[in-house]
Order: structure tokens, then sequence, then C-alpha cells
């Protein structure tokens, strides 16, 4: 290895230096540490270029592909990799690298050492990456209550944003070993279900059409039935209850996981709200009649 050529040189020259003071030695070793120095900066470059390199690929695989958790962790694998393969072990030489591959003393010390947080959360960030309990952009809840948006995946912890904009830095070993909510796994629809109180004296079917049509025409909604063909249909409005003021109507809307559940409510419980009461449909609300009577 050229390390090792570099290192037998500057010892000899430094012997000979010691031993004889011969003028040229002096021009010897500083040529030997002139050329370390460049050896180290090589490699520093080398490395330096391919994380570049392996950035930008994986960028263009995201942007393709989207941004999925297992292409953030190979690509934090790959780094690692490149900084032991390029720098790591050509500075240590053939002795190390053949430790590192044939000892059975290092194996052993590596077995012992999985049992350390690092590598947990390495090992747990793999299996992340693999059977995919989340990806990049999903809403999740862990068992602590805390809500939020994932937004990256390395080797040693995941990245939630929470509603509040603020940063929560999970360990992988720690976030795999709790039970978790995510709300957009599959990517399938979410829904919930409205109910709206009218007047009795409403007519029931004008009601059912005023809501049914606001709800499709919500940006924020999506159709979540299928109809006896198969065709994704809005689902119809139900005359739920006769409650003691007011008949109760409702409807289930269905929206995507990326829209946060205030919003697709505020939207629809706003637009409805507003057309019952163009309609001139009343809304009922309880209120107190004080009677007054003279004695």
């Amino acid at each position: 290895m050229i390390n090792e050529y570099i290192v037998r040189l500057i010892s000899e020259t430094l012997q000979s230096y010691v031993t004889d003071s011969v003028g040229n030695n002096f021009l010897l070793l500083a040529l030997s540490i002139l050329v370390t120095i460049l050896y180290i900066a090589l490699l520093l470059l080398t490395a330096h270029f391919l994380r570049k390199l392996n950035k930008f690929i994986f960028s263009r695989i995201r942007g393709k592909k989207g941004r999925k958790s297992h292409f953030f962790f190979l690509e934090w694998a790959i780094n690692v990799y490149i900084i032991v393969t390029a720098i790591i072990i050509p500075l240590a030489g053939d002795s190390m690298k053949k430790s590192i591959l044939g000892s059975a003393a290092v194996i052993t010390a590596v077995v012992g050492f999985a049992g350390q947080d690092v590598i947990k959360d390495v090992l747990a960030g793999l299996l992340i990456s693999i059977y995919k309990p989340f990806e990049i952009g999903d809403r999740i809840e862990l068992e602590d209550g805390t809500v939020g948006i994932v937004e990256s995946i390395t080797l040693r912890h995941v990245v939630i944003i929470r509603i509040d904009t603020l940063r929560v830095v999970i360990p992988n070993s720690k976030i795999s070993d709790v039970s978790l909510i995510n709300y957009s796994f599959g990517y399938v629809d979410r829904s919930i279900l409205c109910k709206f109180p009218v007047s009795y004296d409403s007519d029931v079917e004008q009601v059912k059409k005023i809501i049914w049509e606001t709800v499709k025409e919500s940006p924020y909604s999506e159709p979540g039935k299928r109809d006896k063909d198969g065709k994704m249909v809005y689902p119809p409005v139900y005359f739920l209850e006769l409650a003691d003021s007011a008949l109760i109507m409702s409807v289930t809307v269905y929206y995507k996981p990326s829209t946060p559940t205030e919003v697709i409510k505020d939207d629809i419980n706003s637009r409805i709200f507003e057309a019952l009461r163009k309609a001139g449909i009343e809304i009922p609300y309880a209120y107190t009649n004080v009677v007054v009577k003279d004695s």
C-alpha cells in the first residue's frame, strides 16, 4: 500500500537523519511529509466527490420515485461505506484491512458491540426501511401523543415535524419499539362523519341535495364509494335521527391522508352552514324563553 510505503519512508528517513547529519535527509523528510499530506488530501477529495455523487444520484431517484424511507437509509449507508473504504481502510493499510475482514477478535467485538445504542439504532433503521411502517411525508401519532409529519429518516434517528413546526428527533430503536398510528398508511382515503341539524319544517330531500352538492364542491373532499358499476361516487346523505328539536342529517366525507382533519372539517362545516342559510333552511339551536307574569 502507498501509505505503508510512506510511513516506512518517513521512518527510515528519521533514523537516517538521527544517525547521519547529511543535509539531503532533511529534504527527503520534507518530501515524504509532503507526499503524505497530498495522499491524505487525495483520499479526502475522493471521498467528498463520491459523497456528492451519491447525494446527486439519490436526489434524482427521489425526484422520480418519491421520498421513500429506504432511499434515505440507503444513502446514509453508502456514505458510511464511502468513508470506510475511501479513507479509513486506505490509511490503515493491509494489516488493518485483514484484521477487519478476518480477525475473529474483531468479529467478536462487533457482535458484542451490537448491543450498544448506535448499532441498535442502525439495525432498527434498517428494519424500518425494509418493512416501512411509515414513509417520508406520512402523518403519524406515537403512544405519548406526539403527532406530526415524518420529515427524514437517517441511520440513527427519525425526524418528525409537529403541528407547531417544532422538530422531534427520535432514535430508530425507540420508535421501532412503540405502537403508532399511521394516518397515511397505504395512502387510503380517510373519512369523517359529519352531522347537521335542521328544523322540523325543512324539506328533507332538499336538505339532502344541498348537503350532497356542497360536499362535492369542496376542493378537499373525494368520492369514497363505489356504485353498482364500480365507479367512484360521493356517498349519499342520510336522514339519521329525529332529535328533540331538530332533524339530524349525516354524511360521510372522504379526503386524502395529506389533508389535516381540522382543514376538511372547517371547509365542510363552513360551506354547508352558508348553503343552508342561503336556502332559508333553519339550523335550530337551544334557547330559553323566560315568561314573566304579573302577580
